[in-house]
């Protein structure tokens, strides 16, 4: 037993090993890491090493599991000054699109491959929402405006809930009433108010808390946004709308060790991707694969340039957003782990044909990130949204001192920030502040009132609980505007 143990743990580790450096190698080749993922997870199984599996059971649960954590590394990450104008757009996207995106799909492949009503609309709803894990790792690499990453971010964590919601609902084969609508509503509506109230209250408990050790924070962290999933699967609300907006609440919040739970939940966030992918590696039969080629690419060809764009249109005419902006949203509709998710549901509730669609899926979401993953930086230059060259804004982790009734806060002056070149006095920090100690070069000194800040500095700031925002808006202002920011009316504020 002791033997066999040792075994699949080395295992499990020797894949992981093998993605992170998958990792390294597609960033290099400018090629899409999940591509590797589903390769390694072929090579395991029945066409390369003979590893069986094919518990479409199990591969839902975990599925389920490892997109729970995807949304929560993507709410954690998320800057609520950055999403913050684009939130009715983002929630149009996220509702409506989908919506409006399944039916287009299930339409045209119902008249184009034969399908029927019901299986098409499987196929809509499985495709129809965009991928938070490709969305998060891509759209962050791109420079364009804080609209469109706002609106983008926003519904691909989002929309989720909606697309799962009408899954469930076509593979269980009951017959639509006007019930319907209104269970969908509330499972939306009660699912968001549960993810804010656990959001809220965790964070609040987060920051009077004094746990022993930096670590704990992170995973108290992630395990709030957790329950808040299994609160809101509980009370038959949405789970997955609950954990992401906890998630969005805590990552907005002025929680300690900032920094720690970001980079905590950024390493889930590989695991699970690498873990989601591999396991559809593992699951496709490569006979199956090669009868889903065509109604897989067919299903592409549909969702990328007929119910996309339609579903964009539709949900964003209203806001009056410019043409190019919406053509770079319908282009930007990355699939991934999604509907690798979905796609098991059908064969969990034995639908027929249900096996094709898993396959179609792997098809699809191969050429799909080839294709649009590899491709948003020269769109977004064509379509004249890219904006080179813009300034990472200062991040300031903090770190509780509870007996003192103060905190540590620490920040890295960014490349290009305004705050090089100000003398220490003039951060004019508020009373019950100081810059206790500058790091430069890896060397600590103990800075005086004319040492002046350089790019790349690293300070360590000791304030009281009362002086904390103040001090925190004062950094980000002067890093915005330079020793002047009140002067250009800069307050710092998100």
């Amino acid at each position: 037993m002791a033997q066999e143990l040792s075994v699949v743990l080395g295992a499990i580790a020797a894949v992981l090993l093998v993605s992170v450096v998958a990792v390294r190698v597609s960033v290099r080749l400018g090629f899409p890491s999940l591509v590797l993922y589903l390769a390694i997870g072929v090579l395991l199984g029945e066409a390369g090493i003979g590893v069986e599996f094919e518990n479409a059971s199990l591969t839902e649960s975990l599925g389920l599991a490892a997109l729970v954590l995807i949304l929560t590394e993507g709410g954690l990450t998320t800057r609520w000054s950055e999403v913050r104008a684009s939130f009715w757009p983002g929630v149009v996207l996220s509702t409506v699109a989908v919506v409006v995106s399944i039916a287009v799909t299930g339409a045209a492949l119902h008249l184009i491959l034969g399908f029927g009503w019901r299986l098409a609309l499987l196929w809509g709803a499985v495709l129809a929402s965009t991928d938070a894990a490709a969305v998060f790792s891509v759209l962050r690499n791109i420079s364009v405006s804080r609209r469109l990453v706002g609106a983008l971010e926003l519904e691909s964590g989002m929309n989720d809930a909606a697309a799962y919601l009408v899954v469930v609902l076509l593979a269980a084969g009951s017959t639509a009433t006007w019930v319907d609508p209104l269970l969908a509503v509330y499972e939306l509506v009660v699912g968001g108010l549960i993810g804010v109230t656990f959001g809220w209250l965790g964070a609040w408990a987060l920051r009077r808390a004094a746990l022993p050790a930096t670590g704990l924070y992170p995973l108290a962290t992630v395990s709030v946004a957790v329950l808040a999933f299994s609160a809101g699967s509980f009370v038959h609300a949405s789970g997955l709308l609950a954990a992401y907006i906890a998630s969005l609440v805590l990552g907005n919040s002025k929680l300690p060790h900032r920094t720690d739970t970001l980079s905590f939940a950024e390493g889930l966030g590989w695991l699970s991707q690498i873990g989601l992918f591999v396991l559809l590696g593992l699951f496709m039969s490569p006979d199956r694969v090669l009868d889903a080629v065509v109604p897989g690419l067919v299903a592409g060809l549909v969702v990328t340039f007929l119910a996309r764009p339609i579903s964009v249109a539709l949900s964003l005419t209203p806001f009056r957003v410019p043409w190019r902006e919406q053509a770079f949203l319908s282009w930007a509709g990355l699939r991934g782990a999604v509907p690798i998710v979905l796609a098991m549901i059908p064969i969990t509730e034995g639908v027929e044909g249900a096996h094709q669609l898993v396959d179609a899926v792997f098809v699809l979401v191969i050429v799909l990130t080839v294709v649009q993953g590899s491709t948003l930086p020269l769109i977004a230059k064509v379509l004249g949204l890219s904006k080179p060259g813009e300034t990472r804004e200062v991040e300031v982790d903090a770190a509780p001192l509870d007996e003192l009734g103060a905190v540590l806060l620490t920040f890295t002056v960014p490349d290009d920030s305004r705050m090089h070149g100000v003398y220490l006095r003039e951060l004019r920090l508020p009373t019950g502040a100081t810059v206790s100690l500058l790091v430069r070069g890896g060397v600590g000194h103990t800075p005086a009132p004319t040492t002046r800040l350089q790019e790349k500095d690293q300070l360590l700031v000791v304030a009281t609980e009362q002086a904390r925002g103040e001090t925190e808006r004062r950094i980000r202002a002067v890093d915005r505007a330079g020793r002047f920011a009140r002067w250009r009316g800069e307050t710092g504020k998100d």
